[in-house]
């Protein structure tokens, strides 16, 4: 398995981490997404570890606990072998306190989070989401207080705006206080929205980028085609979507591309669509899940290969969309942006 650097950081973390939001199932919208219970999570635990992938994801918000709970039972007597990053700033009850990125809920959260996965320190600890209610001092000062408690090695970030991380950076460099590392983002062929500037801040700050739903909850898995309507099994045929409706057309033609990729390489469309964003800039690691150990042991071997230049630019033609504004007039000054080869 390869290893790269998350960011600026001394941290070194495989290409691939196991996502465990499949642990549990603790609500409708979760059960879509799977229902492994611990003796399941302990099996594909050690299936990563042989593979070399030793960085588990979860988030407290995983069917409420849920899946924190499962994965600190899969990993008990392995912790000294297994990197942790879990999340929070999303509500865990009704309790107006009981959300957001505030010193008191993320000094809260930590330590439910810590007793939940049976650890005395979290190796990534992400904010899911960017809370506009809190100062951004308050939320870096607490975790910035955390990490030199020992609690937590590392901070990163979730779903934010470019302003958003700038912002946090810039706080975190005026007062001395641990910065976020990492940048979990939601990144595909069918969703490249994120180049379009969380990409180039990430190259020009060294901020790593952890890729969420690599796969586009499915729709690059192969099993998406035309004529063949929704697959019964998927995550989104059984109500666990996210994001905006698919532009089906758009779909297809991409998946057409991987075919054609995938007959040349040998390997699946899944593989290929994995393997795509590894050749990514500031790509340190893509959040794989499973439902089962068979889906698990296929993406494994998205890494340790890699497309040729021609099949890259392949896929990025058949992915490639017109961007918003600023950034469709931003392509007429390709020197303004450090991946100009993304621009095209």
């Amino acid at each position: 398995m390869e290893y790269r650097k998350l960011g600026g950081s001394g941290l070194s973390v495989p290409v691939l981490s196991f996502g465990t939001a499949t642990f549990g199932g603790g609500n409708e919208f979760f059960k879509a997404w799977g229902n492994s219970d611990v003796e399941d999570a302990r099996r594909m635990v050690n299936l990563c570890l042989d593979a070399g992938v030793n960085l588990f994801d979860t988030a407290n918000m995983y069917s409420r606990g849920l899946s924190e709970e499962i994965l600190g039972k899969a990993i008990e007597g392995l912790q000294n072998r297994v990197l942790i990053s879990t999340k929070a700033t999303f509500a865990m009850s009704d309790d107006p306190n009981d959300y957001g990125s505030s010193r008191r809920h993320l000094i809260q959260a930590c330590e439910e989070s810590l007793r939940r996965l049976k650890v005395d320190h979290i190796d990534i600890y992400h904010m899911h989401g960017f809370d506009a209610n809190t100062p951004v001092e308050e939320t870096l000062s607490a975790l910035n207080d955390l990490v030199t408690s020992g609690k937590i090695r590392y901070i990163a970030c979730s779903n934010f705006s470019g302003w958003h991380l700038m912002k946090s950076l810039s706080v975190s460099e005026r007062y001395g206080w641990s910065r976020y590392v990492a940048h979990q983002a939601h990144y595909s062929l069918l969703d490249r929205e994120f180049e379009w500037e969380l990409m180039s801040l990430g190259i020009d700050q060294n901020v790593g980028t952890i890729v969420w739903s690599p796969m586009s909850a499915g729709r690059l898995s192969g099993k998406f085609r035309r004529g063949t309507g929704m697959p019964a099994d998927s995550r989104l045929g059984q109500g666990g979507a996210e994001g905006p409706a698919t532009d089906y057309e758009h779909l297809y033609k991409i998946v057409d591309a991987l075919d054609e990729v995938a007959e040349e390489t040998g390997k699946t469309v899944a593989q290929v669509s994995l393997n795509w964003l590894l050749q990514r800039p500031t790509v340190c690691s893509l959040v794989i899940g499973a439902r089962n150990e068979e889906q698990l042991k296929q993406n494994l071997d998205a890494a340790g290969w890699n497309l040729t230049v021609e099949q890259v630019k392949k896929l990025d033609a058949a992915s490639d969309e017109y961007p918003v504004y600023p950034y469709w007039h931003q392509r007429n000054f390709p020197m303004l942006n450090i991946a100009p080869k993304l621009y095209k």
